[in-house]
């Protein structure tokens, strides 16, 4: 599992879209992988570990028209 060090101003959302580049699905990943983290708060205080899951992005279909 990759870790990664907090920085002033991060939050578990923008650490999910810089290393994945969606928050949907891979903020939750990462808060199951680290129990205790959403207690820290909104905003991360800096110089923590936190590890980042395995997380595979969905990519989603385009829409279909079903009428003409």
């Amino acid at each position: 599992m990759e870790q990664y060090t907090t920085m002033d101003g991060d939050t578990v959302d923008l650490i999910a879209y810089n290393r994945f580049g969606v928050t949907h699905g891979a903020t939750e990943a990462i808060l199951r992988a680290n129990p205790g983290l959403a207690a820290a708060g909104t905003k991360l205080p800096e110089g923590l570990t936190v590890n980042i899951p395995a997380f595979v992005v969905k990519k989603v279909s385009a829409a279909k028209r079903i009428w003409s």
